[in-house]
């Protein structure tokens, strides 16, 4: 059996011109980046074009450790699409050098439903990420200066929340002291890194309309505040000017190819359980305006993903999708059922049929809380058996739900055509009574109270003393009115990953409550989640090589 990388290596990938062409774009219209890259031009959302596609969302039940194939799913469908005959583009994240050399691998699809070039994609790629952690950084740079300059703003070194970032998983450096050495050295203060995925700039990157809103939004970001409490801004400091003249290009999306050549735009990729986990809006606004269906995905499960990239990206950019694809696959319901991760590929129906009531929770917090009508796709793998596959077929269509077996991991887009096919019946037949989890002026409580209940399926939410401060503060400030982004573990429904299935009886704890003025949004930290993570103990980077002719390996 080839491995993903295998099979990326050896597709021959039409020029990028050729791409571009079928968004009815010229060589003029794109920035080359090599033959199989280029960047696309915002400006050009200006550019009529009478299009204006339907959007597809796919988003899944919770994941087991090892992921189970929603990027392939999306990458497929879109295939499928293409082959139908319909115009079709597919808006992605970026991936994170944190889970490529951490637990996950390469992150660009798999099988035969790949973007390429997958190595590219994977690491380095435009040099985007690159640019949001120096922006991050300088910002940072720009703080420690001034306070060493004589802190005319009156920073207390003891409140300042703005952290410095890097692409990795690095636990070493969650926690640590800075500043050291001589007076010319700078003020010792305690600090950190995050990953960059986790930054608020990353966030704010991908929730902008333009380099007018990016600019704007990362001047609102508060770094910390005054020795009297007052907040203080990256515009206080005058650094979100040149912060946006770093992004300047990294602003513009990357357009790629999937396997089958269908135009793929790469671009943003803030993580799921951390932050709103959707590619960037100017992404699928490009995708949209070039093309007549667009499929696009948000990450982890639904709980997460979908509800962030509904109450947050589509609230803020004015965009609601049309359809939904849920995807599901054998592995994860049985996980979801107490199947011991090592022991996925043994047929038990059993463990299948107690972990068929996650995936029902998702498909009704799609259907009835969110309005949206929605397909589930059982992603089939290898080792799936055929019982196996028609008891969960068989399952959803008692209950009424509408389901679709998916091959594109073997087959690419033909077998991504019957999903395709339901997609396209739902959008032209489907119900779609759009609505949002919650009113965004509700305040903080009722918000984060309203996703627990109806999302989660939890009682109620349970704040501990500091969170209730930072909420009086924030309300105080005046951010009370901003969307929650909850973040919490991918593994379950609730905020502890052991509780799998569909969980009963619990109650959700926020232990603290920060403000992303610059993103938009109020993030709610739940369980243990950290936004640096660290490595596994088998590291996905001790399987990664490069060879004397440069070819990679190990990168699934």
């Amino acid at each position: 059996m080839k491995t993903d990388i295998q099979i990326a290596q050896e597709a021959q990938p039409k020029h990028i011109k050729e791409i571009a062409s079928k968004l009815g774009l010229s060589e003029d219209d794109i920035e080359l980046y090599g033959k199989y890259k280029a960047k696309i031009d915002y400006n050009l959302l200006k550019k009529p074009t009478g299009k204006n596609a339907k959007l597809i969302l796919t988003t899944a039940i919770n994941p087991t450790p090892a992921g189970e194939g929603k990027t392939t799913t999306t990458i497929g469908v879109a295939d499928a699409l293409s082959l139908l005959g319909k115009d079709t583009v597919v808006a992605l994240r970026e991936p994170s050098l944190g889970p490529v050399f951490g637990i996950k691998g390469g992150a660009a699809g798999g099988g035969y439903a790949q973007v390429i070039p997958m190595e590219d994609i994977n690491l380095h790629f435009t040099g985007d990420f690159h640019a949001i952690g120096v922006a991050n950084n300088l910002l940072a740079a720009m703080i420690d200066n001034h306070i060493h300059q004589g802190n005319k703003l009156g920073i207390d070194p003891r409140r300042i929340t703005w952290r410095r970032c890097v692409d990795m998983n690095d636990r070493q450096l969650r926690n640590i002291v800075d500043g050291l050495g001589k007076k010319v050295d700078g003020v010792p203060r305690q600090d950190g890194f995050d990953i960059t995925v986790a930054s608020e700039v990353m966030a704010a990157f991908c929730l902008a309309n333009n380099i007018a809103d990016l600019k704007e939004r990362l001047g609102r970001i508060i770094i910390g505040y005054t020795y009297d409490s007052k907040p203080v801004t990256a515009k206080d400091l005058k650094a979100n000017g040149a912060m946006a003249a770093l992004l300047k290009d990294a602003l513009k999306p990357n357009l790629v190819q999937t396997l089958e050549g269908t135009p793929a735009f790469v671009h943003g990729g803030p993580f799921a359980n951390i932050a709103h986990g959707c590619n960037s809006v100017i992404a699928t606004k490009m995708a949209r305006h070039f093309a007549d269906y667009v499929i696009t995905e948000a990450g982890f499960g639904a709980d997460l993903g979908a509800e962030k990239f509904i109450d947050i990206k589509c609230r803020m950019a004015d965009i609601k999708p049309d359809a939904v694809i849920i995807v599901a696959t054998v592995r994860a319901l049985k996980y979801n059922g107490g199947v011991d991760k090592n022991s996925l590929n043994e047929e038990n129906l059993e463990a299948l049929e107690k972990g068929l009531p996650n995936l029902l929770k998702h498909v009704e917090n799609i259907t009835k809380v969110f309005g949206l009508p929605a397909v589930v796709a059982i992603n089939k793998f290898p080792l799936d058996t055929q019982r196996e596959l028609d008891l969960v077929e068989s399952k959803c269509k008692e209950l009424g739900v509408n389901v679709a077996v998916s091959e594109v991991w073997a087959k690419g887009g033909e077998g991504g055509k019957a999903v395709a096919k339901e997609v396209l019946r739902l959008i032209e037949e489907g119900e779609n009574n759009f609505n949002f989890a919650y009113d965004e002026n509700m305040s903080i409580k009722e918000k984060m109270n309203a996703i627990a209940t109806k999302i989660y399926g939890a009682d109620g939410v349970d704040f501990t003393k500091e969170a209730e401060k930072q909420i009086l503060d924030i309300e105080k400030l005046g951010f009370g009115n901003l969307p929650i982004c909850v973040a919490k573990t991918q593994y379950s429904l609730s905020d502890d990953q052991t509780l799998l299935g569909r969980p009963e009886g619990f109650r959700i704890t926020v232990r603290e409550i920060n403000v992303c003025s610059g993103a938009g949004f109020i993030v709610a930290l739940t369980g243990a989640i950290m936004k640096m993570p660290g490595l596994p103990k088998v590291p996905s980077a001790e399987k990664i090589d490069v060879d004397e002719n440069g070819v990679i390996s190990g990168l699934f």
